[in-house]
C-alpha cells in the first residue's frame, strides 16, 4: 500500500497478548511508560516485590515519567520492599523524591506475601505471572485488568507506607 510522504504514522499500541524474558518484559515497561506520557494516563500502578529487574533507574524511563507528568496524576508503587529500588536505580530516587505529592508507596514487608509483579492502568495491564523467568501477558481486556487491579488492592491494603521521599532524623 503506497504511502504518503506527508502523513504521519498513528502512534504504536500498546501490546497484547504473551510475552516472555526480560528484555520482553523491560520493553514492555518502557512503552508503557511512553504511552502513559503520550496519551496522559490519570494513573499508573507499579506492583512488584522488589523491581529488581525493572528498567526504572534507565535515563529513557526518568524522561518519559517526567513527560507523563501533570495535575492530577497519580503514580503508585507496591512492593514487599524497595531497598533495592534504593540501590540500583539510582535516577529513580531522586525523581520519587522530587514528585513525592503525586506518589503513593507500600509494602507488604512479608517474604511469603504475594505481590503481583504488574502494570496496572485504567486501560492496559502487564502481569508478570512468572517473575522469575519474566513470563507473562498484558492487553486491555477488562475482566483480567480487574483481577489484576483487585489482587494488587489486597497486596495494598497489608501494606504500609513506606519508601518515603526523604528520612527526618533529630
Amino acid at each position: 500500500m503506497p504511502t504518503d510522504d506527508n502523513s504521519t504514522s498513528p502512534p504504536p499500541l500498546l501490546p497484547e497478548g504473551r510475552f516472555d524474558g526480560r528484555e520482553a518484559f523491560g520493553g514492555m515497561v518502557r512503552h508503557a511508560l511512553s504511552a502513559a506520557a503520550r496519551e496522559g494516563w490519570k494513573e499508573i500502578v507499579f506492583s512488584d516485590p522488589d523491581f529488581a529487574d525493572w528498567p526504572l533507574g534507565e535515563r529513557a524511563s526518568i524522561e518519559a515519567l517526567q513527560a507523563w507528568l501533570a495535575s492530577g496524576r497519580r503514580f503508585v508503587l507496591l512492593a514487599q520492599r524497595f531497598d533495592v529500588i534504593a540501590r540500583s536505580h539510582a535516577r529513580f530516587v531522586p525523581w520519587r523524591r522530587m514528585w513525592d505529592h503525586i506518589i503513593e508507596c507500600r509494602a507488604t514487608g512479608k517474604v511469603g506475601a504475594e505481590v503481583p509483579s504488574a502494570i496496572w492502568t485504567p486501560n492496559w495491564f502487564a502481569h508478570r505471572i512468572d517473575p522469575e523467568r519474566c513470563r507473562g501477558v498484558c492487553g486491555a481486556d477488562p475482566r483480567a485488568r480487574r483481577e489484576l487491579r483487585e489482587a494488587i488492592d489486597e497486596s495494598w491494603r497489608v501494606g504500609r507506607p513506606a519508601f518515603p521521599a526523604s528520612t527526618l532524623g533529630l
